[in-house]
């Protein structure tokens, strides 16, 4: 896997903590865009720190934030629809748990679950929920879980094969993998553009394609078996981009764009995020 022959894309500001100026370089190879340029171990945390990064908070101060989460507990049931449609319940792995919330769900609905989440603030809460974790992928045992999810996580991993690699070695034999990231190829992607919040630089490094996830998984001998629409997403993600492009939220005008966007999607199948169905070959 490299990643050779980038042409540039567009440059991308960081709207919600740096206000630093990236570029986006398109691989045709994988059809994906990478933050460039990427940020050092050592410096990436510092991106992550606002109080605004809401999946790092339960907080409901603004309205924006009580309309989150409203919908997020109406996709933390869909979510676990979804996980129980794919297997029977045995063991699953959040990687990104944030503050613990779907597997508080899932836990619930019987499912033995672990988190990963490198957000000391985040894991606190989500400790407090009784939510269990373990320390580091690397501590974990080969072929150990049957479910393993990753909600809009992929894109913020710095080694993205080694990523690829530990989740194929952690995952049952008959396992699944299921992961939901950004489609720079949505409608509101292009209608945005550089104010497009879901490439939220430098905290998301990758931006994937269909195409994209398709060929990096069956690289690594796991293969792709269904691609659903992340609906709701397209509507979060107009608000947000309203706001770095007008300097305000613009809920009337970001209602319709995330319309346009589902409706084009359902032309087009590239909706505004995608959850990937991933299986052992």
């Amino acid at each position: 896997m490299s990643f050779q022959n980038n042409i540039f894309f567009q440059k991308v500001r960081d709207y919600s903590v740096s206000k630093e100026i990236f570029e986006l370089h398109h691989n045709p190879e994988y059809d994906l865009l990478i933050t460039f340029p990427k940020p050092s171990i050592e410096k990436l945390p510092s991106y992550y720190e606002s109080e605004d990064y809401i999946s790092h908070t339960d907080g409901k101060r603004t309205l924006f934030e009580r309309m989150y989460h409203l919908i997020k507990n109406i996709a933390l049931k869909n979510k676990v629809k979804l996980i129980n449609a794919q297997s029977k319940k045995g063991t699953l792995l959040d990687i990104g748990a944030g503050t613990g919330d779907f597997l508080v769900v899932a836990k619930k609905e019987g499912w033995q679950t672990t988190g990963i989440e490198p957000s000391e603030k985040a894991k606190g809460i989500a400790v407090n929920k009784g939510v269990k974790f373990a320390e580091s992928l690397s501590s974990l045992e080969n072929n150990s879980f049957d479910i393993i999810t990753m909600w809009h996580v992929l894109e913020h991993v710095p080694n993205l094969e080694e990523y690829i690699i530990e989740l194929k070695r952690l995952l049952k034999p008959t396992g699944t993998i299921v992961i939901a990231v950004p489609n720079f190829k949505s409608f509101d992607a292009q209608y945005y553009g550089k104010f497009w919040a879901a490439y939220d630089v430098p905290r998301h490094i990758w931006h994937f394609s269909k195409t994209g996830i398709e060929k990096l998984f069956s690289e690594k001998e796991l293969r792709l078996v269904e691609v659903l629409p992340m609906k709701f997403d397209s509507f979060y993600v107009s608000l947000l981009s309203e706001k770095y492009k007008t300097g305000k939220m613009n809920f009337i005008k970001a209602f319709f764009v995330g319309l346009k966007s589902n409706s084009n999607g359902k032309q087009t199948k590239e909706y505004s995020s995608h959850i990937y169905v991933i299986k052992n070959q």
